[in-house]
């Protein structure tokens, strides 16, 4: 099975999903025959000569991963752990450096009710984990919401919001903010699950299959929408501040303006870099929400921004570089078309995507050249790369979770 964008839209009529998904699937489906339209075929990996060999420091299995399903469920490391989870629920905590499993806790049983003949049934894992005030936090489709403590694993409290949770929640000043895809945005004190407010946001008809993670700086929340915006929302108290428009809806049809921004937004100094899936990589001014250029791309991957560069893959798969102070364009690679490429990482001098065979790919930041390739499990992954002191973490959809060490002593242009 080939997975290409990875995204399911969702309406509110069981037809209207129904065409969506066939349409989808008449566009994105690949074929071996000679009358395959060039614009949906799958690229084929070209023989490459690697620049140098990663090191797998260790290698490690998180249950059964998330499978077929849509997931950004990713590896997060904090308090010299790496923690990473399953959509059934299983939740494990890593030693850093050696990969040695610490602790394990099970979602789908969190209260330890399930007898020796009932069947185990799915947590719905699909927001998280991130880490912060000594706990781990995971949100599911249920709307379920769990604080973990970070050291042992053992539930500390768990809370609900209405709607599914499928991307990570963002924590500051002891306040953990929750966007779910029900368009409500929820903050808890971080270590008692209480809840200090809620906003709600309007959803449109027809949306992509993915939610804007909420981003905290300066005091405010930031959150993108499926109608293509971006807002803040004053992370104390809830209150509404400015809100700006990301994608522009231009063609005829409801899937044609579908312009969701479901990637999170960056911040990066006083700015903030946000991209939406069908309209515009755009810079905005943090303080005031004002737009200060824009440029054509489209994407609901994670995008990085590192020195004075942004990175980015679009729908197509293709890779960018682009000056981040005006957005022009450094160089593109176009070698991984619907490979359904996984958003950029930054490693040391090089640019990482993961695809949907399991490969990583290691470009050099300054020319967009391939250099090197690694596969990590032919299940495919899923999600952008975690890269944290230039070790990189990439968890395949079968729950394959590697560390991976990029040499330093390689030159990008050897």
């Amino acid at each position: 099975m080939r997975y290409f964008g990875n995204k399911i839209f969702k309406g509110f009529s069981a037809k209207k999903v129904l065409a969506i998904v066939l349409l989808s699937s008449s566009l994105l489906a690949c074929s071996s025959n000679d009358d395959e339209d060039p614009s949906t075929k799958v690229a084929e990996l070209s023989d490459l000569d690697n620049a140098f060999d990663v090191e797998v420091l260790w290698d490690r299995s998180v249950g059964d991963g998330v499978d077929d399903y849509f997931s950004r469920i990713k590896p997060t490391v904090a308090y010299n752990k790496v923690y990473s989870a399953s959509r059934m629920g299983d939740v494990i905590a890593f030693d850093k450096d050696s990969g040695k499993k610490v602790w394990q806790a099970d979602l789908s049983d969190i209260n330890n009710e399930r007898s020796f003949w009932d069947s185990r049934v799915s947590a719905l894992v699909a927001g998280g984990p991130i880490a912060g005030q000594n706990k781990i936090f995971v949100g599911t489709e249920s709307g379920k919401v769990f604080a973990l403590d970070a050291e042992t694993g053992e539930l500390v409290w768990q809370a609900k919001i209405k709607g599914e949770v499928i991307t990570q929640p963002a924590i500051d000043s002891g306040i953990l903010v929750v966007n779910s895809a029900s368009g409500i945005i929820k903050a808890f004190d971080a270590n008692t699950g209480e809840e200090l407010w809620k906003v709600e946001q309007d959803v449109p008809a027809l949306t992509l299959r993915g939610i804007s993670t909420p981003v905290i700086a300066s005091g405010g929340v930031l959150v993108g929408s499926g109608k293509g915006e971006l807002s803040v929302y004053i992370l104390e108290k809830g209150q509404a501040g400015w809100t700006t428009e990301v994608g522009e809806a231009t063609g005829s049809t409801e899937l044609q303006r579908v312009i969701d921004v479901d990637s999170a937004p960056v911040v990066f100094g006083d700015k903030i870099y946000v991209i939406s899936a069908r309209g515009n990589l755009v810079a905005i001014e943090l303080k005031s929400g004002r737009i200060l250029w824009k440029r054509q791309y489209s994407s609901f991957r994670q995008i990085s921004v590192y020195r004075n560069d942004i990175y980015i893959t679009n729908t197509l798969g293709h890779v960018y570089a682009l000056n981040r102070i005006n957005g022009i364009e450094r160089w593109s690679n176009m070698e991984l078309t619907n490979r359904s490429v996984t958003g950029p990482a930054v490693v040391d001098r090089y640019i990482v995507v993961g695809d949907f065979e399991g490969y990583l790919h290691w470009l050099d930041q300054e020319t967009g050249e391939i250099v090197s390739r690694h596969k990590v499990d032919g299940s495919g992954l899923h999600s952008t790369p975690t890269v944290v002191d230039d070790v990189l973490y990439s968890q395949s959809r079968d729950g394959d979770l590697q560390a991976i060490i990029t040499p330093k002593i390689v030159s990008a242009a050897q």
